[in-house]
């Protein structure tokens, strides 16, 4: 099952790869968007599932997990939600000063 979520994460970052190359500034969000959809893939993979209690001191079971993969993923979707939005505004307000460049649209 691994395999099959590395490979479609390759797929991911082909298809964000491709997109980010194109000329439409939509594009380009939208394959950033992917990429980080690839790269939380990714990490979950690499994170592998194990089983096992809560890492406290005191506890007496013997194997735990590992909560590095989970923060790591956490803090991903945050940086990478924050880049997204910050795009979709600068898009934005791309838009709104070429069409009052263009005279387009009155302010």
């Amino acid at each position: 099952m691994e395999t099959v979520i590395i490979i479609l994460a390759g797929v991911l970052v082909t298809v964000a790869t491709y997109l980010i190359l194109s000329k439409g500034i939509l594009r380009v969000i939208l394959g950033t968007a992917i990429l980080s959809h690839a790269a939380h893939l990714l990490l979950m993979t690499m994170g592998g599932l194990k089983r096992g209690g809560v890492p406290v001191i005191g506890e007496g079971n013997g194997t735990y997990t590992d909560a590095l993969p989970q923060a790591l993923i956490l803090t991903s979707i945050v940086i990478s939600f924050a880049v997204t939005a910050f795009l979709l505004v600068l898009a934005y307000r791309t838009y709104q000063e070429t069409q009052v460049a263009r005279g387009l649209k009155d302010e």
